[in-house]
């Protein structure tokens, strides 16, 4: 098993690419997580490193094939704790669906947290493989959302 940091252990760099990526984005807060360990990074926050319990995934996913983390490998996760929308409200068309090409950057959902929608734009450019949560599901941080192969 892999040793954990200790909050003193804080990889500058990463709280750096984190803090780039919360403005590259849009979001308010971003956290990443690894081996047992979670840093997050929020505007006017200070980055917190906690042990955190890996969560296990859901059995709908797990046949998904997974990667290093147990993630299913394409998968787009949620970068924070709230609730997933497809659309972007209830009488629009969801932003994409099962089999759609996206390019880098293009939406792919949101996520509501705190009463702020936070945009989950692709990572980069593919095909929607499978999409993983319903419209208006509550979601966990690291929670695969979709596959995009």
């Amino acid at each position: 098993m892999a040793k954990s940091p200790k909050a003193t252990d804080i990889d500058a760099d990463a709280v750096r690419k984190l803090a780039e990526l919360l403005e590259e984005t849009g979001l308010t807060e971003i956290e990443y997580s690894h081996d047992g360990w979670a840093l997050r990074v929020s505007k006017g926050a200070t980055a917190v490193a906690a042990q955190v319990p890996a969560a296990p995934l859901p059995a709908a996913i797990a046949d998904a094939g997974t990667g290093e983390q147990g993630v299913p490998q394409g998968a787009v996760t949620s970068p924070m704790v709230g609730v997933a929308y497809t659309s972007p409200d209830p009488d629009s068309p969801a932003f994409v669906k099962e089999g759609d090409t996206v390019k880098e950057g293009d939406t792919l959902m949101l996520v509501e947290a705190m009463k702020v929608f936070n945009q989950i734009n692709a990572p980069r450019a593919g095909t929607v493989k499978k999409i993983l949560v319903e419209s208006g599901t509550p979601v966990e941080f690291g929670e695969p959302l979709l596959i995009l192969e």
